[in-house]
């Protein structure tokens, strides 16, 4: 066995496509709960990877530049463009993507940079208002900072989406929820029922 064969597996595209072939079977409607459920834990799914990185790199099986590689490995996977020839599933599968855009940012920083100085509920305040005044370089920014607290452990306030006009930080602040999921409970989402 040569040291490659020993290189700990986070994420592959067979386990992402498993997903998408599911989806695509499925009928699925946002309000009926099957399908919401089959969404988050597709969500959740690629948030317990990223966890599951971010804790290699803290307990030392994996160095800085492993641990960036293999986030944005994840986010290459998961980020590709999906397309149905239903545009609802489309459509969804873009909202669950754009859930984990922070998700993936917050993760490489917190390797690179650590944890950012501040609170996460201040963090997605700032997030709405930059987002209200349309500098959504600026609300990622500070999503991404919250996201590193998430990381180190403070805790995020669901509610606080409901506080949200609905939009892009409300569905970032989603994926950090995600996040929060999968460090609390970093198990494998079943793929199959």
């Amino acid at each position: 066995m040569t040291e490659d064969d020993a290189v700990e597996t986070f994420y592959t595209d067979e386990r992402w496509q498993n997903w998408l072939d599911r989806l695509e079977e499925e009928e699925l409607d946002p309000e009926n709960e099957d399908s919401a459920r089959l969404l988050l834990n597709l969500q959740d799914d690629a948030a317990i990877a990223v966890v599951k990185v971010l804790a290699a790199f803290d307990e030392g099986r994996i160095d800085e530049d492993r641990a960036v590689e293999e986030v944005r490995g994840v986010r290459e996977i998961v980020l590709a463009d999906v397309e149905f020839d239903d545009e609802d599933k489309t459509m969804l599968i873009d909202g669950v993507q754009t859930s984990l855009v922070p998700v993936f940012y917050a993760a490489e920083e917190y390797v690179v940079g650590g944890v950012v100085e501040g609170d996460v509920t201040e963090f997605v305040r700032a997030a709405a208002d930059a987002e209200a005044e349309e500098d959504l370089d600026a609300a990622l920014g500070y999503v991404v900072q919250a996201g590193t607290r998430v990381i180190d452990g403070e805790p995020l306030d669901i509610d606080l989406v409901e506080e949200l006009e609905y939009g892009l930080v409300s569905e970032w602040v989603n994926g950090l929820d995600s996040l929060q999921s999968a460090i609390e409970d970093p198990e494998v989402v079943e793929e199959e029922d």
